[in-house]
């Protein structure tokens, strides 16, 4: 096959990789993310594993176990019997000792209706639930109230304040201490008057955005060697276990309900729900100290509260990309204050560092460009011949210094660029009622006015028509004259973020090819003044 049908190959392979990646989750979404809003979720009861247990000090760490069934109550809401009030959140207690609901404040989370963001799903299983293994004892524990023996309402808006929770039963008495910081930080004490195997979960993940983007959604848990595992919604396989974890965190886009301890860690065991999420357990002991968090995943916050609780901020599968990237963006913002010109930035940022190759690459082109009638007459002259024709080829393209393939290197690099900004960019929660200038008053959101798209668009079919091609195949030129259009309609609706990046990044391009374009004219007329010498 000609190198240069392998280059045009490769182009249009990347653009339909971008529509497989980006296009089919939000057009197909696997299911619904968000319930119905209703004054009461009913959902049927159902059966829920509670993992097995070993008593010994050194032993792995619970592990889901067929043999230890236990009947879950039906997850609904249930009377309160505290609330923690504090200037960014509401929290609230129900009477099994349970976070049942934290409303966030702030006006940049408030849905259309002007409604505060309620993270937690009623019907799904609530942090710190406590599952005993005695099939009995559990079935007792969640038909006994916990006893709040404070003031139901507790302002934690200044300083740090303390509930005392209380659950007797026949064989034990549990007293859980929940210690609330301003941030959302809070610590979790558990006694147990005698020793009883028992678990304690963060919850199923915050059920908070509704959005039909490719986000990572589902648990995280950092092990004792510093690996970050994922598992997300739907893939879990219901034996999932981690001796001395560092963080196990229950996520959506923006918000998270975690347990972390840095020093002894954490034994944890995912569960597999009926649809297939995962479901994070803690093992408990007879005198348990956890600390936890739930609330947004702000950097600077997690930060606050320890450096390596950042690492709870999952991209996905561009972690590795996206992650540097993210650092990048908060260093910028930290020096220019705005989000918008911080993109803009990054992405001058990015040109420049990609630069040199992007130069090489479209001096190529150019090359190619005045090289193909040559390889025209080639595939006329030799058209019985392939071999010979690729060999006759590939030496015209080594007597002018052309590279069939350095036309596209540029753009494989910007494609899991591309990738890892676009999770950046969809799951850093600073972007969220962050704004620009003039109409974009959220760049989380998408353009309400679809300036942006548009002229991303522009700027792309501007873009090729400055750019040299080759095509000598009518569809994937035909394809290509599209792009500029079907990138539009997937733009339309995308935030404004992302939008803004694509846009900046055509017109730092354009500006890059009218310089390769002046630096490859002057290249050529030096070339026939030489040769006329």
């Amino acid at each position: 096959m000609e190198q240069q049908d392998l280059n045009k190959r490769l182009l249009l392979a990347l653009a339909l990789s971008f529509f497989v990646f980006v296009g089919y989750s939000y057009f197909f979404p696997v299911k619904e993310l968000m319930p119905e809003k209703t004054a009461e979720t009913k959902v049927t009861e159902t059966q829920r594993q509670t993992p097995s247990v070993t008593t010994s000090e050194n032993a792995a760490p619970a592990v889901a176990s067929t043999n230890a069934i236990n009947t879950a109550p039906v997850q609904k809401a249930l009377p309160s019997i505290a609330t923690i009030q504090s200037t960014n959140f509401i929290m609230t207690i129900d009477e099994f000792g349970r976070i049942a609901q934290m409303e966030l404040l702030e006006k940049k989370y408030q849905n259309e209706d002007g409604e505060n963001l309620k993270m937690l799903d009623v019907s799904a299983v609530k942090p710190l639930e406590v599952r005993f293994s005695d099939v009995a004892l559990n079935a007792e524990a969640f038909k006994t109230p916990y006893v709040n023996e404070g003031a139901k309402t507790v302002d934690v808006s200044t300083h740090t304040q303390t509930l005392t929770l209380t659950q007797t039963l026949s064989s034990v008495t549990i007293t859980k201490k929940i210690t609330v910081k301003p941030t959302g930080e809070y610590e979790v004490t558990i006694e147990t008057s005698v020793d009883t195997p028992y678990f304690i979960t963060p919850g199923h993940r915050p059920m908070a955005d509704s959005s039909r983007y490719m986000l990572v959604r589902g648990a995280l848990v950092k092990g004792a060697d510093n690996i970050i595992t994922t598992i997300e919604d739907g893939d879990a396989e219901g034996y999932e276990k981690f001796k001395n974890a560092k963080i196990a965190s229950a996520f959506d886009r923006y918000v998270a309900s975690m347990f972390f301890d840095f020093n002894k860690g954490l034994n944890v065991s995912v569960l597999k729900e009926a649809n297939g999420d995962p479901l994070i357990f803690v093992q408990g002991a007879q005198n348990l100290n956890l600390h936890a968090y739930i609330g947004t995943k702000d950097h600077e916050v997690l930060k606050s509260i320890n450096p390596e609780l950042t690492d709870a901020i999952e991209f996905g599968f561009f972690s590795f990309l996206s992650k540097p990237f993210y650092k990048v963006l908060l260093w910028i913002h930290s020096h220019i204050g705005n989000w918008g010109w911080a993109i803009i930035f990054f992405t001058l940022l990015v040109k420049l560092v990609l630069f040199p190759l992007s130069y090489k690459g479209m001096m190529s082109m150019q090359k190619m460009k005045d090289l193909a009638p040559k390889m025209k007459e080639m595939k006329e002259k030799y058209k019985g011949d392939p071999a010979k024709m690729n060999a006759q080829m590939m030496e015209m393209y080594k007597k002018h210094g052309a590279n069939p393939m350095g036309g596209c290197l540029p753009m494989i690099l910007q494609i899991p660029i591309f990738f890892a900004l676009y999770r950046v960019l969809l799951n850093a929660v600073e972007l969220e009622g962050a704004p620009w200038i003039l109409w974009i008053h959220n760049l989380a959101q998408m353009d309400p006015y679809y300036v942006l798209p548009i002229l991303m668009g522009a700027s792309m079919w501007f873009q090729q028509r400055i750019t040299p091609s080759n095509f000598t195949d009518p569809l994937q030129e035909k394809i290509f004259k599209f792009f500029p259009l079907l990138m539009t309609v997937f733009f339309v609706s995308f935030p404004a973020g992302l939008v803004l990046y694509w846009l900046v990044n055509n017109l730092f391009t354009i500006a890059q090819q009218y310089f390769i374009n002046h630096m490859y004219a002057k290249h050529k007329a030096a070339a026939v003044l030489a040769h006329q010498k």
